[in-house]
Protein backbone atom coordinates (compact mmCIF):
# COMPACT_ATOMS: atom_id res chain seq x y z
CA UNK A 1 0.00 0.00 0.00
CA UNK A 2 1.24 3.49 -0.87
CA UNK A 3 2.23 5.74 2.02
CA UNK A 4 1.75 9.47 1.61
CA UNK A 5 3.52 12.28 3.43
CA UNK A 6 1.64 15.56 3.09
CA UNK A 7 4.00 18.54 3.16
CA UNK A 8 2.20 21.60 4.49
CA UNK A 9 2.80 25.03 6.00
CA UNK A 10 6.06 26.73 5.20
CA UNK A 11 7.10 30.10 6.60
CA UNK A 12 5.71 32.56 4.08
CA UNK A 13 2.63 34.63 3.32
CA UNK A 14 0.80 31.57 1.95
CA UNK A 15 1.09 29.42 5.09
CA UNK A 16 -2.68 29.44 5.73
CA UNK A 17 -3.48 28.57 2.12
CA UNK A 18 -1.15 25.58 2.37
CA UNK A 19 -2.80 24.37 5.58
CA UNK A 20 -6.24 24.59 3.92
CA UNK A 21 -4.95 22.76 0.84
CA UNK A 22 -3.46 20.03 3.06
CA UNK A 23 -6.80 19.56 4.85
CA UNK A 24 -8.58 19.01 1.53
CA UNK A 25 -5.90 16.53 0.45
CA UNK A 26 -6.14 14.64 3.76
CA UNK A 27 -9.92 14.30 3.30
CA UNK A 28 -9.40 12.94 -0.21
CA UNK A 29 -6.76 10.46 0.96
CA UNK A 30 -9.12 9.21 3.68
CA UNK A 31 -11.81 8.64 1.05
CA UNK A 32 -9.26 6.78 -1.06
CA UNK A 33 -8.30 4.75 2.05
CA UNK A 34 -4.64 5.65 1.66
CA UNK A 35 -2.33 5.85 4.67
CA UNK A 36 -0.87 9.32 5.23
CA UNK A 37 1.13 11.43 7.64
CA UNK A 38 1.55 15.20 7.72
CA UNK A 39 4.76 17.19 8.04
CA UNK A 40 4.62 20.92 8.75
CA UNK A 41 7.60 22.25 6.83
CA UNK A 42 10.25 24.50 8.32
CA UNK A 43 12.53 25.51 5.41
CA UNK A 44 15.51 25.95 7.77
CA UNK A 45 15.38 22.35 9.04
CA UNK A 46 13.53 20.55 6.26
CA UNK A 47 16.45 18.46 4.98
CA UNK A 48 17.09 17.14 8.51
CA UNK A 49 13.38 16.60 9.10
CA UNK A 50 12.65 14.73 5.88
CA UNK A 51 15.35 12.09 6.32
CA UNK A 52 13.59 10.96 9.50
CA UNK A 53 11.02 9.42 7.16
CA UNK A 54 11.53 6.44 4.91
CA UNK A 55 11.89 7.45 1.28
CA UNK A 56 9.21 4.88 0.53
CA UNK A 57 6.80 7.68 1.40
CA UNK A 58 5.44 9.64 -1.55
CA UNK A 59 5.64 13.33 -0.69
CA UNK A 60 2.47 15.20 -1.54
CA UNK A 61 3.51 18.81 -1.95
CA UNK A 62 0.74 20.96 -0.47
CA UNK A 63 2.99 23.98 -0.04
CA UNK A 64 2.43 27.32 -1.74
CA UNK A 65 4.79 30.21 -2.31
CA UNK A 66 8.55 30.36 -1.81
CA UNK A 67 10.45 27.17 -0.93
CA UNK A 68 7.46 24.97 -1.80
CA UNK A 69 6.83 26.10 -5.38
CA UNK A 70 10.14 27.57 -6.51
CA UNK A 71 12.15 24.37 -6.99
CA UNK A 72 13.97 24.42 -3.64
CA UNK A 73 12.03 21.69 -1.86
CA UNK A 74 11.89 19.65 -5.07
CA UNK A 75 15.71 19.66 -5.24
CA UNK A 76 16.00 18.43 -1.65
CA UNK A 77 13.45 15.68 -2.21
CA UNK A 78 15.19 14.54 -5.38
CA UNK A 79 18.57 14.56 -3.62
CA UNK A 80 17.18 12.31 -0.88
CA UNK A 81 15.48 9.99 -3.39
CA UNK A 82 11.88 10.83 -2.45
CA UNK A 83 9.13 10.65 -5.05
CA UNK A 84 6.99 13.79 -4.97
CA UNK A 85 3.90 15.21 -6.65
CA UNK A 86 3.65 18.06 -9.15
CA UNK A 87 6.47 19.37 -11.35
CA UNK A 88 10.22 18.89 -10.96
CA UNK A 89 12.59 21.57 -9.67
CA UNK A 90 13.39 22.96 -13.12
CA UNK A 91 9.78 23.48 -14.21
CA UNK A 92 8.80 24.73 -10.75
CA UNK A 93 11.54 27.38 -10.71
CA UNK A 94 10.62 28.64 -14.18
CA UNK A 95 6.90 28.83 -13.39
CA UNK A 96 7.30 30.50 -10.00
CA UNK A 97 9.51 33.32 -11.25
CA UNK A 98 7.21 35.67 -13.18
CA UNK A 99 10.13 37.36 -14.94
CA UNK A 100 11.49 34.04 -16.22
CA UNK A 101 8.05 32.84 -17.29
CA UNK A 102 7.26 36.06 -19.18
CA UNK A 103 10.59 35.94 -21.01
CA UNK A 104 10.06 32.26 -21.89
CA UNK A 105 6.61 32.75 -23.44
CA UNK A 106 7.84 35.75 -25.43
CA UNK A 107 10.29 33.42 -27.22
CA UNK A 108 7.26 31.47 -28.47
CA UNK A 109 5.53 34.64 -29.73
CA UNK A 110 2.93 34.52 -26.94
CA UNK A 111 1.98 38.05 -25.98
CA UNK A 112 2.34 39.28 -22.41
CA UNK A 113 1.98 42.83 -21.03
CA UNK A 114 5.05 45.08 -21.44
CA UNK A 115 7.15 45.30 -18.29
CA UNK A 116 10.22 46.66 -16.53
CA UNK A 117 12.15 45.13 -13.63
CA UNK A 118 13.48 46.78 -10.48
CA UNK A 119 14.96 45.69 -7.16
CA UNK A 120 12.93 46.51 -4.08
CA UNK A 121 15.60 48.85 -2.72
CA UNK A 122 15.42 50.95 -5.91
CA UNK A 123 11.65 51.51 -5.88
CA UNK A 124 11.09 55.23 -5.31
CA UNK A 125 8.68 57.98 -6.29
CA UNK A 126 10.90 59.27 -9.11
CA UNK A 127 11.03 55.82 -10.72
CA UNK A 128 7.28 55.29 -10.31
CA UNK A 129 6.56 58.67 -11.92
CA UNK A 130 8.77 57.73 -14.87
CA UNK A 131 6.95 54.41 -15.23
CA UNK A 132 3.57 56.12 -15.04
CA UNK A 133 4.52 58.41 -17.91
CA UNK A 134 5.55 55.37 -19.94
CA UNK A 135 2.69 52.96 -19.12
CA UNK A 136 -0.02 55.39 -17.89
CA UNK A 137 -1.43 52.58 -15.71
CA UNK A 138 0.72 49.82 -14.23
CA UNK A 139 0.95 46.90 -11.81
CA UNK A 140 3.82 46.43 -9.36
CA UNK A 141 4.38 42.87 -8.08
CA UNK A 142 7.19 40.67 -6.74
CA UNK A 143 8.78 38.50 -9.42
CA UNK A 144 8.68 35.47 -7.10
CA UNK A 145 5.54 35.34 -5.02
CA UNK A 146 2.10 33.78 -5.20
CA UNK A 147 -1.53 34.54 -4.34
CA UNK A 148 -1.11 38.16 -5.52
CA UNK A 149 0.94 38.95 -2.40
CA UNK A 150 2.57 42.39 -2.67
CA UNK A 151 0.60 43.35 -5.77
CA UNK A 152 -0.16 47.06 -6.25
CA UNK A 153 -2.20 48.65 -9.03
CA UNK A 154 -1.50 52.25 -10.00
CA UNK A 155 -4.14 53.75 -12.32
CA UNK A 156 -4.09 57.41 -11.35
CA UNK A 157 -2.02 60.14 -9.71
CA UNK A 158 -4.20 59.62 -6.63
CA UNK A 159 -3.16 55.94 -6.50
CA UNK A 160 0.48 56.91 -6.93
CA UNK A 161 0.31 59.48 -4.14
CA UNK A 162 -1.38 57.01 -1.76
CA UNK A 163 1.23 54.33 -2.52
CA UNK A 164 4.15 56.76 -2.14
CA UNK A 165 2.98 57.59 1.40
CA UNK A 166 3.04 53.88 2.28
CA UNK A 167 6.15 53.05 0.26
CA UNK A 168 8.51 52.77 3.24
CA UNK A 169 6.24 50.29 5.04
CA UNK A 170 5.67 48.37 1.80
CA UNK A 171 9.41 47.92 1.18
CA UNK A 172 9.98 46.64 4.74
CA UNK A 173 7.99 43.50 3.84
CA UNK A 174 10.58 42.45 1.26
CA UNK A 175 14.32 41.90 1.00
CA UNK A 176 16.32 44.85 -0.38
CA UNK A 177 17.47 42.90 -3.44
CA UNK A 178 14.11 41.24 -4.13
CA UNK A 179 13.17 41.62 -7.75
CA UNK A 180 9.90 43.29 -8.77
CA UNK A 181 8.08 43.47 -12.07
CA UNK A 182 6.43 46.71 -13.13
CA UNK A 183 3.88 45.64 -15.73
CA UNK A 184 1.70 47.72 -18.03
CA UNK A 185 -1.92 47.47 -16.85
CA UNK A 186 -4.13 45.82 -19.45
CA UNK A 187 -7.83 46.37 -18.92
CA UNK A 188 -10.09 43.46 -19.75
CA UNK A 189 -11.54 40.16 -18.62
CA UNK A 190 -9.53 37.93 -16.29
CA UNK A 191 -9.46 34.35 -17.55
CA UNK A 192 -7.87 31.18 -16.25
CA UNK A 193 -7.42 27.69 -17.70
CA UNK A 194 -6.47 24.55 -15.80
CA UNK A 195 -4.58 21.78 -17.56
CA UNK A 196 -4.88 18.22 -16.26
CA UNK A 197 -3.34 15.04 -17.59
CA UNK A 198 -5.61 12.20 -18.67
CA UNK A 199 -3.85 8.92 -19.50
CA UNK A 200 -0.53 10.85 -19.46
CA UNK A 201 -1.84 13.32 -22.05
CA UNK A 202 -2.32 16.92 -20.83
CA UNK A 203 -5.73 18.39 -21.63
CA UNK A 204 -7.12 21.86 -20.91
CA UNK A 205 -10.23 21.64 -18.74
CA UNK A 206 -12.20 24.87 -19.07
CA UNK A 207 -11.94 28.64 -19.37
CA UNK A 208 -13.14 30.44 -16.24
CA UNK A 209 -14.01 34.12 -16.29
CA UNK A 210 -13.18 35.80 -12.99
CA UNK A 211 -15.03 38.83 -11.71
CA UNK A 212 -13.36 40.12 -8.56
CA UNK A 213 -15.39 42.32 -6.24
CA UNK A 214 -12.08 43.91 -5.27
CA UNK A 215 -10.06 45.96 -7.75
CA UNK A 216 -8.16 42.86 -8.77
CA UNK A 217 -8.24 39.10 -8.13
CA UNK A 218 -6.11 39.49 -5.00
CA UNK A 219 -5.48 37.30 -1.95
CA UNK A 220 -8.83 38.15 -0.37
CA UNK A 221 -10.75 37.52 -3.59
CA UNK A 222 -8.99 34.17 -4.06
CA UNK A 223 -9.43 32.74 -0.58
CA UNK A 224 -12.44 34.48 1.01
CA UNK A 225 -15.96 33.42 0.10
CA UNK A 226 -18.08 36.08 -1.59
CA UNK A 227 -15.27 38.28 -2.94
CA UNK A 228 -15.29 36.97 -6.51
CA UNK A 229 -17.62 35.45 -9.09
CA UNK A 230 -16.62 32.72 -11.52
CA UNK A 231 -18.30 32.03 -14.85
CA UNK A 232 -17.74 28.61 -16.44
CA UNK A 233 -17.42 28.67 -19.37
CA UNK A 234 -16.16 32.23 -19.77
CA UNK A 235 -18.46 34.67 -21.58
CA UNK A 236 -16.24 35.08 -24.63
CA UNK A 237 -16.61 34.10 -28.28
CA UNK A 238 -16.13 30.45 -29.29
CA UNK A 239 -13.04 31.48 -31.25
CA UNK A 240 -11.39 33.13 -28.25
CA UNK A 241 -12.51 30.28 -26.00
CA UNK A 242 -10.71 27.75 -28.21
CA UNK A 243 -7.70 30.04 -28.52
CA UNK A 244 -7.48 30.29 -24.73
CA UNK A 245 -7.60 26.50 -24.31
CA UNK A 246 -4.95 25.98 -26.98
CA UNK A 247 -2.70 28.68 -25.50
CA UNK A 248 -2.91 27.12 -22.04
CA UNK A 249 -2.03 23.68 -23.38
CA UNK A 250 0.88 25.10 -25.37
CA UNK A 251 2.24 26.94 -22.30
CA UNK A 252 1.84 23.85 -20.08
CA UNK A 253 3.95 21.89 -22.57
CA UNK A 254 6.55 24.67 -22.96
CA UNK A 255 7.22 24.62 -19.22
CA UNK A 256 7.08 20.80 -19.09
CA UNK A 257 4.74 20.76 -16.10
CA UNK A 258 3.78 17.42 -14.59
CA UNK A 259 0.15 16.29 -14.08
CA UNK A 260 -1.43 19.74 -13.84
CA UNK A 261 -1.03 23.50 -14.04
CA UNK A 262 -3.14 26.64 -14.18
CA UNK A 263 -2.51 29.50 -16.60
CA UNK A 264 -3.88 33.01 -16.12
CA UNK A 265 -4.72 35.43 -18.93
CA UNK A 266 -6.28 38.85 -19.48
CA UNK A 267 -8.53 39.34 -22.53
CA UNK A 268 -8.73 42.85 -23.98
CA UNK A 269 -11.92 43.00 -26.03
CA UNK A 270 -11.03 46.25 -27.84
CA UNK A 271 -7.75 44.78 -29.13
CA UNK A 272 -9.22 41.25 -29.34
CA UNK A 273 -6.02 39.97 -27.74
CA UNK A 274 -5.36 37.39 -25.03
CA UNK A 275 -2.35 38.28 -22.85
CA UNK A 276 -0.44 35.72 -20.80
CA UNK A 277 -0.09 36.78 -17.16
CA UNK A 278 1.41 33.81 -15.31
CA UNK A 279 1.53 30.04 -14.90
CA UNK A 280 1.07 28.14 -11.65
CA UNK A 281 2.59 24.66 -11.40
CA UNK A 282 0.94 24.11 -8.00
CA UNK A 283 -2.52 25.65 -8.20
CA UNK A 284 -4.59 25.94 -5.05
CA UNK A 285 -6.63 22.96 -3.91
CA UNK A 286 -8.88 24.67 -1.36
CA UNK A 287 -12.67 24.56 -1.54
CA UNK A 288 -12.60 27.94 -3.34
CA UNK A 289 -9.79 27.13 -5.76
CA UNK A 290 -10.17 27.36 -9.52
CA UNK A 291 -8.74 24.03 -10.69
CA UNK A 292 -11.02 21.86 -8.50
CA UNK A 293 -13.94 24.04 -9.57
CA UNK A 294 -13.18 23.46 -13.26
CA UNK A 295 -12.67 19.74 -12.64
CA UNK A 296 -16.01 19.52 -10.85
CA UNK A 297 -17.66 21.28 -13.81
CA UNK A 298 -16.19 18.55 -16.06
CA UNK A 299 -17.46 15.90 -13.57
CA UNK A 300 -13.95 14.97 -12.45
CA UNK A 301 -13.87 14.04 -8.77
CA UNK A 302 -11.37 15.80 -6.52
CA UNK A 303 -10.13 12.43 -5.23
CA UNK A 304 -9.30 11.40 -8.80
CA UNK A 305 -7.06 14.47 -9.21
CA UNK A 306 -5.27 13.62 -5.97
CA UNK A 307 -4.84 10.00 -7.04
CA UNK A 308 -3.47 11.11 -10.40
CA UNK A 309 -0.89 13.35 -8.70
CA UNK A 310 0.18 10.43 -6.51
CA UNK A 311 0.40 7.99 -9.42
CA UNK A 312 2.49 10.50 -11.40
CA UNK A 313 4.87 11.18 -8.50
CA UNK A 314 8.49 10.84 -9.56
Amino acid sequence: MKKILILQGGYNEEHKVSINTAKQIAKALSKLKLHYKTLTVNPDTFEKDIIKFSNKYICFNALHGSFGEDGKIQKILKKNKFCFTHSNHIASAKCFNKLKSKNIVKKYNIITPSFETVKCNNINLKLLNTIKKKFSKFILKPASSGSSYGLKIIKSNKDLLAFSKDLRNFKKKFKKNEQFIIEKFISGTELTVSVLEKNSIPQPLEVTEIISLNETYDYQAKYSKGFSKHFIPARITKQNYKKCLNLALKIHKIFKCTTLSRIDFIFNKKQNKIYFLEINSQPGMTSLSLLPEQANYKKIKFENIILQLINNAR
